[in-house]
């Protein structure tokens, strides 16, 4: 009734170049869930989920290409369809290159323009990101359209280094953590830049608050955020984010074969890989050698931290 309540969705593999049972059974359970509550927008992960089972696996990247961009407006349209409220994407954590990284605001505002729709700006996932390829703030902003921001998440993460390059340490969006100093100037920079805020969100797993001490630092945190929040006051929003125009959903689901087929390449050999020699041959030899992925420009030390993440993730949370 007042407004608040807000959908963030996991599984639905926006991406993914088959369109899948689950997927369907996705959609069918939001407009269920929509008819009982009245939510305020619903968001997605960007990206596909690796693994055979639906509902295990990581959400990794995809190649920027007009396949993509019309897969993911056909399921951005129907996600908009059942539950007829704003929909939004969250920006990813992870990438493959540099090239990738640049890419990815203007392909997340290509993606929600035909709907409308916004973006959820993760500030640690964009952290992770100017870390992990040692850009400035200033430089990324640059390529995001932050009046297409409404909402932002908050959260800590972890270090970790790589076999390939003991001297380089990758910030990885784990969520078990406070949220850094770096992360909050970030905040700062960013609310004064987003005309169409509404939701300022801080996450963080409930197997991470496990002493008193992360309990007290998590509610720390979270007056620091609203404190930030607050300072900027009320905004005059100009857009709220729902379609302009109806528009017509095709009978058929927007898929195509050869992704699919890369997709599920990709996934067994992320999941399978026993090293990161061992995955880059696999790579060149498999479809998406010599394509559009780009597989031979992946950063060495992001291939093996992909490794990383589908091999924790393979069998579920």
């Amino acid at each position: 009734k007042e407004g608040r309540l807000i959908g963030h969705g996991v599984f639905f593999s926006l991406f993914s170049g088959k369109w899948n049972p689950e997927q369907e059974q996705w959609l069918q359970h939001l407009k269920k869930v929509s008819g009982n509550f009245t939510f305020d927008h619903i968001t997605e992960h960007f990206g596909f989920m690796t693994g055979e089972d639906f509902h295990k696996g990581a959400p990794i990247g995809i190649p920027y290409n007009a396949t993509t961009l019309a897969i993911g407006i056909d399921r951005l349209k129907r996600i908009q369809d059942v539950c007829q409220c704003p929909v939004g994407l969250e920006n990813l954590a992870f990438s493959y290159s540099l090239e990738e990284v640049k890419q990815h605001g203007e392909f997340l505002n290509e993606l929600i323009a035909p709907v409308n729709g916004f973006i959820i700006l993760d500030l640690h996932n964009f952290y992770c990101q100017l870390h992990n390829f040692s850009l400035t703030a200033e430089e990324l902003l640059e390529l995001y359209p932050l009046d297409r921001v409404r909402e932002i998440h908050l959260s800590g993460g972890s270090w970790e280094q790589t076999e390939f390059q003991p001297q380089r340490t990758i910030r990885r969006d784990t969520h078990d953590d406070a949220v850094p100093e770096a992360v909050f100037e970030l905040l700062k920079l960013v609310i004064p830049r987003c005309p169409n805020l509404k939701f300022v969100v801080l996450e963080q797993l409930g197997t991470a608050l496990n002493t008193t001490e992360r309990q007290e630092q998590f509610r720390a945190d979270f007056s620091r955020l609203k404190s930030s929040a607050c300072a900027v006051g009320s905004t005059h929003r100009t857009n709220n984010f729902l379609p302009a125009l109806p528009f017509v959903l095709s009978d058929q689901v927007a898929e195509d074969p050869l992704l699919a087929s890369q997709q599920q390449e990709l996934s067994a050999i992320l999941e399978n890989a026993i090293n990161y020699e061992n995955a880059v041959t696999l790579l060149s030899n498999s479809g998406l050698a010599h394509s559009d992925w780009n597989v031979e420009e992946w950063s060495p030390y992001m291939l093996e931290t992909a490794m990383r993440i589908a091999q924790k993730w393979k069998n579920g949370w």
